[in-house]
């Protein structure tokens, strides 16, 4: 009983006095006891993180600005302050496991000035947002969100993908991140970041840092301004005007801002900001943080979703040969897609960006080379839906219309593309699309958008977000790009956030010195075994096949593979992973288990422990990288084999190669 009294612990509260101003500690501590958070309020509001004694963040000063001069977290008066033990479940039936144990210690300071601070303390980060609990509407000038680290730590700094110097112009990016590994005092001061952004601690241990229900608010960048080692929040001020233009007239362009950052309701609950800490990469590769800490699901029913793969053409170019027809955005090149998905039981096709008529930003002019309607009864028939793509700006004007008329005509959804900034009237019009599309029954795949903050939990119907470096950067991109290395980076970071539009299935695959950028007939970095365990690896829904028909069914063996792995999973487990080396993950649906590994341009041994498939024997489908893979990347060999009594498997990957194995119990 003591021991249990001593969380009650948790919390320790006690006054301190300096310099006549009355200043109270909070102590926090994680329900294994190995993270704690200290939260010091006096005359402002710090908070400090810890890890078995080894300090993650020095005290770091955190307030929200008001327009009308005062501040959550300047000089607030604490009213009240309460502790609170929670150990449930949460049922995630589009996610990378079922059920998601959500255990954590809180602690809520409310304060007189209309505001409260709550803190959570898990196993694996600590968490806080600030909650309005005042009557009125306000507007938030600016946030500070302050991570002091106590040394010079090496940092993945995921800079936006912007040539633009000015800070303004930075905020219009397509998240597409790749990262640059620095000392934190050597981050560019003239560049933003945005989360997740992990930073390496001593002794093998990391943080990253992310934000989770960011709603009707704007979404944090990071910044180092002075070469230090703190990184500091920055956000996008709110749009003042836009006008019509981008990416074929299918963006909004900030022309104007105000001088405040957020317009809030009255109780609203601004995002939580999140220090994740890991003693091992493997665990921020299948960190569940940013799903617990999203609003629950708002959609009743949600028996209508269904997450599956997608026959694409965009990336292989329409790429058919062998028909009699020319292929291009028409009916037959649709029609032979909508064969090829129905054959290999593919759940859904897309249409991408040409079937509705260039520069008119308007859902509801069709080119005269489709029948759209002929395209979806024809999908109906094999039992393969259509998802449409669709602009930004095409969406927005006439959400409502275009979500009525085409589910109504039998589409399943919308790929939603080149919204590309993260601003409040932007995340809004995220929740809108969302929301608009569940009552029609409609799914959702964020493209050309910020990375998830767990959107994806409040409206299940959000299937997928891209906000990766994904395989079409491979299109126009030749050896200059590492993607190999990168697909070994953003499991441990980007993935963190939540699911990714990667778009994976090369069917061509190049070494790092035979790869081309070739828009034709696009190609892999890395080898075809590669492309096979992205499908386990990369945690993605709603998953692309992005070769074309015609490749496909000249390699059925692999295209099996693809086209009957899940794309949600009962259970999930990191098996081992060292960011930018290599990574392992297992995933579970039903009885069958599917393991995938990836490594970098090292060809590299590693011994997987299978102990998590329990007694037994097992048989195994393996593909594994072929004796000259390191030459021919396409080279892979598929094998049948008994898993080992002791659950210990030997794999070998070459140069930029991959693993995949489907498991079945004898």
């Amino acid at each position: 009983m003591i021991g249990k009294k001593i969380f009650l612990v948790l919390i320790t509260l006690f006054a301190i006095s300096v310099c006549a101003q009355a200043q109270k500690t909070y102590r926090l501590q994680s329900p294994d006891g190995k993270l704690a958070a200290e939260i010091v309020v006096g005359k402002t509001i710090t908070y400090s993180v810890s890890h078995e004694g080894d300090i993650m963040l020095n005290p770091s000063p955190i307030s929200v600005e008001l327009q009308e001069g005062k501040s959550f977290g300047i000089d607030s008066k604490v009213k009240s302050a309460k502790t609170n033990s929670v150990n449930e479940q949460i049922a995630s039936p589009f996610y990378k496991r079922s059920n998601i144990i959500d255990h954590y210690n809180e602690l809520t300071v409310n304060f007189k000035e209309n505001f409260s601070l709550i803190f959570r303390a898990y196993d694996e980060a600590v968490a806080y947002r600030f909650v309005s609990t005042g009557k009125k509407d306000f507007i938030v000038k600016n946030e500070q969100a302050i991570f002091n680290f106590d040394k010079d730590y090496n940092a993945y700094i995921p800079y936006v993908k912007s040539k633009a110097k000015d800070i303004e112009e930075q905020y219009f990016n397509s998240f597409e991140n790749t990262y640059t590994y620095t000392l934190l005092s050597g981050v560019n001061k003239e560049r933003l970041s945005f989360t997740p952004l992990v930073v390496e601690m001593e002794g093998g241990k990391k943080v990253c840092i992310a934000e989770s229900d960011l709603e009707s608010y704007p979404g944090m960048f990071l910044i180092n301004t002075d070469g230090t080692t703190s990184l500091k929040s920055n956000f996008a001020p709110y749009p003042v005007s836009t006008e019509q233009g981008g990416h074929n007239m299918l963006q909004q362009v900030i022309t104007s801002r105000e001088s405040y950052i957020a317009k809030c309701k009255a109780g609203q609950k601004l995002p939580w900001r999140i220090v994740i800490v890991s003693t091992n990469d493997k665990d921020l590769a299948d960190s569940d943080i940013v799903y617990k800490l999203a609003a629950p699901s708002r959609v009743q029913d949600v028996s209508w979703i269904k997450p599956g793969k997608v026959a694409w053409e965009w990336w292989n170019h329409w790429g058919l040969s062998g028909v009699d027809f020319e292929a291009g955005v028409n009916n037959e090149t649709y029609m032979a897609y909508i064969d090829f998905a129905s054959k290999n039981g593919i759940e859904y096709v897309i249409l991408d960006e040409g079937w509705a008529v260039n520069l008119q930003a308007d859902l509801f002019q069709v080119v005269p080379e489709i029948d759209l309607k002929k395209i979806i009864v024809y999908g109906q028939s094999k039992n393969v839906g259509i998802i449409l793509w669709a602009g930004y700006y095409a969406f927005d004007r006439d959400m409502e219309k275009v979500c009525k008329h085409y589910s109504e005509m039998g589409v399943k959804g919308f790929k939603i593309d080149f919204m590309d900034r993260d601003d409040q009237p932007m995340v809004d019009f995220h929740y809108r699309a969302a929301e608009t599309a569940a009552r029609y029954k409609m799914l959702v795949d964020f493209h050309g958008t910020y990375k998830p903050t767990g959107l994806n939990r409040t409206y299940p119907n959000v299937i997928n977000y891209e906000a990766v470096n994904g395989l079409e950067q491979m299109k126009w991109t030749g050896t200059e790009m590492d993607m190999v290395t990168y697909d070994v980076t953003f499991p441990f970071i980007r993935m963190v956030a939540g699911p990714v539009d990667y778009t994976q299935g090369a069917m061509r695959n190049g070494t790092k010195r035979t790869h081309r950028g070739i828009n034709d007939e696009p190609m892999s970095q890395g080898t075809r075994c590669r492309q096979l365990a992205e499908y386990v690896i990369f945690e993605s829904p709603l998953n692309m096949l992005c070769d074309s028909p015609t490749n496909y069914n000249k390699e059925q063996e692999c295209t099996d593979f693809i086209a009957q792995i899940p794309t949600v999973w009962d259970n999930t487990i990191a098996l081992n992973g060292e960011i930018g080396k290599y990574i392992s993950i297992a995933r579970q649906k039903e009885n069958v288990w599917y393991v995938g590994s990836l490594t970098n341009w090292d060809a590299r041994t590693l011994e997987l422990d299978l102990s998590f498939l329990g007694a037994g024997n097992f048989s195994a489908e393996i593909y594994k990288d072929g004796a000259n893979a390191n030459r021919i990347a396409s080279d892979y060999k598929k094998e049948m084999i008994s898993i080992p009594a002791d659950k210990k498997l030997k794999i070998s990957m070459a140069q930029g190669g991959g693993f995949a194995m489907k498991i079945y119990k004898k």
